[in-house]
Parts: structure tokens; sequence; C-alpha cells
């Protein structure tokens, strides 16, 4: 057997944008949301319910859609990092990366030796893959979380570490920072996530943002190659819509 293809890691070695989607709680969800054309899901384990034990089910509904399975985790631990991964996840979202030790930090709990030093063990994905030891890196995704003014004062050196896909830029706990929680339209806020995103693509990396039906165009515009939506807004968007068509008579 092969390893099965990390669809949004090959999207962005092509150079095309990828399209993540959160706020799917449940394997049953994911079936709903495979034929529509998504990336990758966005399973959330920092803020919201999803652990070791839910993760073989809800990767395994990704894989039967071939859509990455993106598991942020809750702490910047390396035995987290690889537990996450050998439950299934293809892809590790890692919160409050601040600078570069910290950055190296993830490499090495995300990919086996000579790059990091994951534990030796097959995961999910590696199950019935006789050289998954050797390949694994290859589909390994790692992306760290850019959501502290202190991770924009350290950017450059963050952004030199090597084997990190993505360079997410947080929005709402990056203007909590900087002592402006919840105004995330606030231009001093704005200014600064405009320009850490500027620099990581200037520097030749794959920046993530947090989009919207109203920014995804200009973040694409500006070379951002990662977007995450989040399913609330949508599901609000049509209900609000069908409440109106059934009052325009």
């Amino acid at each position: 057997m092969e390893p099965r293809p990390n669809r949004s890691k090959q999207k962005l070695a092509n150079g095309e944008v990828v399209t993540i989607v959160s706020g799917i709680t449940h394997p049953d969800d994911i079936d709903t949301l495979g034929p529509i054309g998504f990336d990758g899901i966005w399973l959330e384990g920092e803020h919201g319910w999803v652990d070791a034990s839910e993760l073989g089910n809800l990767t395994r509904a990704c894989d039967i859609w071939g859509m990455t399975s993106v598991a942020r985790i809750n702490a910047n631990d390396q035995g987290l990092i690889y537990r996450t991964l050998d439950r299934g996840a293809q892809a590790i979202v890692v919160p409050h990366v601040n600078n570069a030790a910290e950055a190296r930090n993830v490499v090495e709990g995300g990919k086996f030796t000579p790059i990091g030093k994951r534990g030796m063990f097959t995961s999910r994905q590696g199950l019935g893959v006789d050289n998954y030891f050797d390949t694994a890196n290859d589909h390994t995704m790692l992306i760290v979380l850019i959501e502290d003014i202190i991770a924009w004062e350290n950017l450059d050196e963050i952004i030199a570490v090597d084997n990190i896909d993505v360079f997410f830029v947080a929005p709402s706990d990056f203007a909590s920072s900087m002592g402006h929680m919840g105004d995330l339209q606030h231009p001093d806020v704005q200014e600064k996530i405009n320009d850490s995103l500027s620099r990581i693509i200037g520097a030749g990396r794959n920046a993530g943002a947090l989009a919207t039906n109203e920014n995804a165009a200009g973040y694409v515009d500006m070379g951002v190659k990662f977007l995450m939506t989040g399913i609330g807004a949508w599901v609000e968007t049509g209900f609000n819509r069908f409440v109106a068509n059934t009052r325009s008579s």
C-alpha cells in the first residue's frame, strides 16, 4: 500500500490555494461536506472537544473523501504533536509559536529522524504501508500559529525555520495581545496582520489566514495560500436568506 496523499500539502507544493473549513465535530458532518470539495477539515482540539479518543473516526471520515485532517492541539508539546499524528491526523496546528526555538520544537515533534524526534510508531495512516517511516515526513503537514505580538517581533527568525508548511496569522489572540481584545478591525491590528502575511509571503513561505466571503479574494491577491473559514457564518447567512425569502411574498 502507498501512503494516503495529503491533498492540502500537495496543493501547496503546486502553488495552489488550500481551503479548510472549521466548526465540524462529527464524522457524519464530514461526510456531508465531503462532496462539496473542501481541501481539509479543521478539527478543533484547543478550544473544542476533539481529543485522541475521537481522532480515529474523524480522520477516517476525512480519508474517505480525500480531505486533509487538520488537527489543532492545545500545547506545543512534542508528545502531544506525535500522538495526534499517530491517531491519523495528516496536519498539525500548534498555537502560540513565538520564537524560532518554539518553531523548531514543532518540527522535532512532528517529523521522524533525521529531521526530528517523532516517536517511532506506525500511525493509523501507516497501517499496511511498508515504507511508512521513510515516507511519512513527506506527507505530514506542520502549521504554526502566529497569534501574539511577540511572534510578530520575532517573525523573521520564526519563518526561517525549515519543514514548517504554513505560518498562520490568527487574528483574535493577535488583537488581544496588542490590547485590542475583540477589535480585529482596529487599524493597528490590521496593519500588523497584513505586515506579518506580507513578510511570510516575501520570504517564500506559505501564509495562512482566517478567511470570510468578504476578505478571501483580497488574501488570495496578496498571495495567501492557506485559507481557513468557519461554517457558522455560512449557516447564519443561509438561514437569514431563507427567512427573508419566506417573508418576500
